[in-house]
């Protein structure tokens, strides 16, 4: 899938997984990143239950979202009766095939609802392919590289952007954007995300 092809139907909720609302968080950008898309910005009752267990910890995520909510950037959603079978089936069963409470509640609800299912974690996105094939996925780091990001923040702050959630907040990136992600964010930066899999901080001579 090309980083521009999931949002051909502006329709669609993008449903974001709880690390990436701290993914987004971290870039210090998150409300200009999320009115970069067309497409509604939502997160899961389950979800915020999962941030808001983080402030005892003393995590910030939680609050920022319910900023982001109250400035209308954002809605929490909740899981309708369509949806359980798609929940339960992704939290019960054996280890290798069940996922944390958030994580199932994301892929439900976009599953049910026409969403974009915005998670992370690999086992989930590997979930979803073998069991939900029609189901478009992607990742914190494919909305960040995304081109409508660059034309709300300029390629600078984009950039910039995207090197405070790798090094901020630890963002996974796939293997398959390793390359992408050291080239925007330049060689030097790259090195020094200890987050980043080696070979992605490797330095191009």
């Amino acid at each position: 899938m090309s980083l521009s092809s999931f949002l051909s139907n502006p329709r669609a909720s993008l449903v974001a997984d709880a690390s990436v609302v701290i993914n987004l968080n971290a870039t210090a950008r998150a409300a200009d990143i999320i009115q970069a898309f067309p497409n509604p910005f939502a997160v899961t009752e389950n979800a915020c239950a999962e941030l808001e267990a983080g402030i005892r910890n003393g995590h910030r995520d939680y609050g920022q979202l319910l900023e982001l909510i109250a400035a209308g950037h954002a809605q929490r959603v909740h899981l309708d009766t369509p949806a359980m079978p798609v929940y339960e089936s992704l939290i019960s069963g054996s280890t290798l095939r069940t996922l944390d409470d958030g994580e199932a509640a994301t892929i439900a609800h976009a599953k049910e609802n026409g969403g974009i299912a915005v998670i992370d974690e690999r086992k989930a996105r590997s979930l979803c392919v073998t069991d939900f094939p029609d189901l478009v996925v992607v990742c914190t780091v494919e909305l960040l590289m995304h081109d409508a990001v660059a034309a709300k923040l300029g390629a600078r702050e984009q950039a910039d952007a995207l090197a405070r959630a790798i090094t901020g907040a630890r963002m996974r990136v796939p293997q398959e954007h390793l390359a992408r992600v050291r080239a925007m964010i330049g060689p030097e930066r790259a090195a020094s995300c200890a987050s980043l899999p080696r070979i992605g901080r490797e330095l191009v001579a």
